[in-house]
């Protein structure tokens, strides 16, 4: 036999075995990429049943209690410019479904009142507190792993304390509303952040309704008032936002 014709029989066996090893490494390489992606399908398959469990077991408790406080702007006379005050607010909610919940609240509000310019009184701020004792419903919108939306529709009553703080003068005499109880709303829309899913940071802006009255006389000379004697507002505006921990227990 021909040295040339053992090189090229050399030269074809080396070939062939250069292509069967490129065909077995090509399959492996393919066998690995489909065990890699199936691999991932099921990592991303445990990470989303997870996460429907998390939600599940967030979302299914059946009671929260709220507790926090917050900042609000309040008219607390007709004549008066609005004023700071300060917040606690307590609820306690009943859910029905994962939506809908029953919600009993109660709040108090302290702050010092704009009185009536240059009165004859000398009190320029007197300390005023409002209390609110409301119910009503609602109803969760947006319920994620760790984020949650609801919005608030409540109705009550707010107790007004507004001679408390002017040095036994009565508020009406300042520009204040009269104490007493008078009807009350709120409405507000809530975000959560869950800390687990037992426990949540909440932050809750609020719109809050009050129907508190002016005196029926008080004897303020008529050039102390900012403007012409005009009837009261029967419906004041307020505004606030209020903060605080959600604690969940039991089961639906």
């Amino acid at each position: 036999m021909s040295v040339v014709r053992v090189l090229s029989l050399a030269l074809g066996a080396g070939i062939l075995v250069g292509v069967a090893q490129a065909q077995i490494t090509s399959s492996v390489d393919i066998a690995k990429r489909k065990q890699e992606a199936h691999a991932r399908r099921e990592t991303n398959a445990s990470r989303q049943a997870r996460i429907a469990r998390t939600v599940e077991d967030t979302y299914s408790h059946r009671y929260e209690i709220i507790g926090g406080g917050g900042y609000e702007r309040f008219r607390s006379g007709s004549q008066l410019k609005r004023n700071n005050e300060i917040n606690w607010a307590t609820a306690f909610n009943y859910y029905l479904n994962h939506k809908f919940a029953i919600v009993g609240d109660a709040q108090g509000s302290f702050g010092h009142a704009h009185a009536l310019t240059n009165n004859t009184y000398g009190v320029a701020s007197p300390q005023i507190n409002e209390y609110f004792f409301m119910g009503g419903a609602s109803y969760r919108f947006y319920r994620k792993e760790h984020v949650a939306l609801s919005a608030q529709a409540l109705g009550g009553m707010g107790w007004g304390i507004f001679s408390g703080g002017s040095k036994s003068i009565p508020g009406t005499y300042l520009g204040l509303w009269q104490d007493g109880a008078r009807p009350a709303f709120q409405v507000s829309v809530s975000g959560d952040y869950n800390f687990y899913p037992n426990l949540a940071f909440r932050v809750t802006p609020t719109w809050t309704g009050t129907t508190f009255q002016s005196g029926a006389s008080a004897p303020i000379p008529p050039s102390l008032l900012p403007g012409p004697n005009a009837p009261p507002s029967s419906l004041q505006s307020n505004f606030g936002i209020n903060a605080g921990i959600v604690y969940r227990f039991g089961r639906q």
